[in-house]
């Protein structure tokens, strides 16, 4: 399955290089012996813990930093952004940190910035609505039915993060976050190739949701969701203390993950292109501290 996706940047399609394409394939493509195999190994990988354990060990000894030279070329990274160029491990080269110049922050307060590199789809009204022709249910999503009726036909953000791409995320806005709530789940892949297949991995994939109280945009709700080898989700924020936008929130460990922003109804409306490459069923690559939408 070859996926693609518009570049912000320069407005032309592109075709995504899948890290372990063949192997999610296997998983989640069409066909009977595919199918077969899917039945048997994909319920281990995606229910196990200790599948997701023992790959991210694997990825924080010593001995696995020599893979990092390899994956910058093989995936066009381009190293003058990394604050640090020195890893131990290629964890640690997973979770870099960049140099803030690279991913300058829209400062209009009313304006609302995408919270991590990766590739989006925008919905600017959204109860139950359908992803790819499946139907995706908010309340199954938020586990919380106050929650969920609070957010009715509100809007909502999608962002998928590569294992190529920088995974640390960061507030959105200015406000007051909340403890996250965690809501424990499942290690589906988040890839379109599983997604395809079954939309509600969103549902069943353990996530955190954190609760943000802003000036200009209500409240919104920032979930991270964990995804094949990403059993860890790291908060780095304080709860209950202010904090700016652009701020570190926290990062995934390795491997593929997902990110949804929730805004109430009549709060926010999202900028013209990426609402143009959603309805077109194409996500948008941007970075982190590009415009995500204005407050209403």
């Amino acid at each position: 399955m070859e996926i693609t996706y518009i570049d912000r940047k320069t407005g032309q399609t592109a075709i995504e290089r899948v890290y372990g394409g063949p192997f999610l394939s296997l998983l989640y493509g069409d066909g009977f012996l595919r199918g077969v195999f899917a039945l048997f190994l994909l319920p281990l990988i995606a229910r196990v813990p200790f599948f997701s354990w023992a790959y991210g060990f694997l990825q924080k000894r010593k001995s696995s930093a020599k893979k990092i030279a390899p994956f910058i070329q093989a995936y066009g990274i381009d190293a003058s952004e990394f604050a640090d160029s020195g890893f131990d491990s290629f964890n640690d080269f997973f979770i870099r940190k960049l140099k803030p110049e690279r991913r300058p922050i829209a400062q209009d307060p009313k304006i609302v910035v995408l919270p991590a590199d990766g590739r989006y789809l925008v919905f600017n009204q959204f109860d139950r609505f359908f992803i790819k022709g499946q139907e995706f249910s908010l309340l199954e999503f938020l586990k919380d039915p106050p929650m969920a009726r609070r957010f009715q036909e509100g809007s909502m953000a999608i962002a998928r993060l590569c294992p190529s791409d920088y995974h640390r995320f960061h507030f959105p806005c200015d406000g007051i976050p909340a403890k996250p709530r965690l809501i424990n789940g499942l290690l589906y892949s988040v890839n379109p190739i599983a997604l395809k297949k079954n939309v509600s991995i969103l549902s069943e994939n353990k996530r955190m949701i954190t609760e943000i109280e802003t000036d200009h945009f209500g409240t919104v709700l920032y979930i991270e969701i964990g995804a094949t080898s990403v059993g860890s989700i790291r908060q780095t924020y304080t709860p209950d203390l202010k904090v700016k936008k652009g701020d570190e929130k926290g990062y995934f460990e390795f491997g593929g993950s997902c990110i949804a922003l929730l805004f109430e109804k009549g709060r926010v409306t999202f900028d013209a292109d990426l609402t143009a490459n959603t309805q077109k069923g194409i996500e948008t690559k941007a970075n982190f501290g590009e415009t995500l939408g204005t407050a209403q």
